[in-house]
């Protein structure tokens, strides 16, 4: 592109390869977009139509389970079209593809939290959890996570609309995220990379601690519990969750938060299909198989005894 003009759209190149691999890797996302869609539905669904299923743990699941589906649309189906067409996004389309990302990925990390939260009351203060955890707060603390959320992507989004994009307008990445914006911008970017950091560390780091606590004391709680049978009782309830926090932190963690000096296009592709695209398919797995109530809800809807 003309290096006096402003871009008026990105090549997306991150998955540049001939034709036979672009239709394997087509087939690979399409029957993810597909499986991910019809889990986190059926999550959904058995949730809203189950008497049994209204605790507020289920509660924070179903909305756990409509981010998945709004985040993996977000990237998968113009990650599709362009593996059959030429990658190309609007620079509208590419901002709106960023601002929505960070608003669902905050979002999830803080509904995330709320459900840590809810199982440490649970467990810890189970004499106090139906007046602690009562339906008005359930919905505080998911409106919270919204709005945290839309905070933290308006702080890091606006000041992008600044910048001005007048070289290169190749993202080597198969979608539209802040620090590929930031590597083709011709203007100072200082500001946005210092202030990106600082929000997502205290962000992620608030988020990760209040997760940690929940955690460091349930397993305290736990250990003093006489009975064998209901530790692995306790500990499976809250094995779903704890994988699906490793998978979701562990992988956007290291997307961000890595040094510039271990940058790599590959690396972040991989960690990017990771927490964008596998974790919004695996959480409904990981919740049908570890959770008891869900998977018996769904026996039953598909006629097993």
């Amino acid at each position: 592109m003309d290096n006096q003009t402003t871009a008026t759209y990105f090549v997306l190149l991150g998955f540049s390869y001939n034709p036979p691999v672009q239709i394997f890797l087509f087939l690979i996302f399409f029957f993810m977009y597909a499986a991910t869609l019809l889990g986190n539905i059926v999550i959904i669904a058995v949730v809203v139509t189950s008497d049994q299923l209204q605790s507020p743990m289920y509660f924070f699941l179903s909305h756990l389970s409509f981010l998945d589906i709004c985040f993996s649309s977000v990237t998968l189906p113009k990650l599709l079209v362009n593996l059959c067409s030429r990658p190309t996004i609007s620079y509208n389309g590419c901002i709106a593809q960023m601002f929505s990302s960070i608003l669902l990925a905050c979002t999830e990390a803080f509904i995330l939290t709320a459900m840590a939260f809810d199982r440490y009351t649970a467990i810890c203060k189970p004499l106090q959890y139906v007046q602690i955890m009562n339906r008005v707060f359930c919905r505080c603390l998911v409106g919270g996570a919204w709005v945290i959320g839309t905070v933290q992507t308006l702080v890091n989004s606006l000041p992008i609309l600044k910048l001005t994009f007048c070289g290169s307008n190749i993202i080597r990445h198969f979608s539209c995220e802040h620090p590929s914006l930031l590597a083709l911008s011709c203007t100072e970017t200082f500001p946005n990379v210092v202030t990106f950091f600082i929000s997502f560390f205290i962000v992620g780091s608030s988020s990760f601690l209040v997760i940690l606590f929940s955690y460091i004391h349930i397993v305290s709680t736990v250990l003093k519990m006489q009975s064998t049978e209901t530790k692995k009782k306790t500990f499976s309830t809250c094995s779903a969750h704890l994988i699906v926090v490793v998978l979701y932190y562990g992988t956007g963690c290291f997307r961000y938060m890595r040094p510039n000096s271990v940058s790599s296009a590959i690396l972040d592709e991989i960690f990017s299909i990771h927490y964008s695209i596998s974790t919004p398919m695996l959480n409904p797995i990981i919740y049908s198989f570890k959770t008891k109530e869900i998977k018996g809800r769904l026996k039953k809807l598909m006629g097993f005894k």
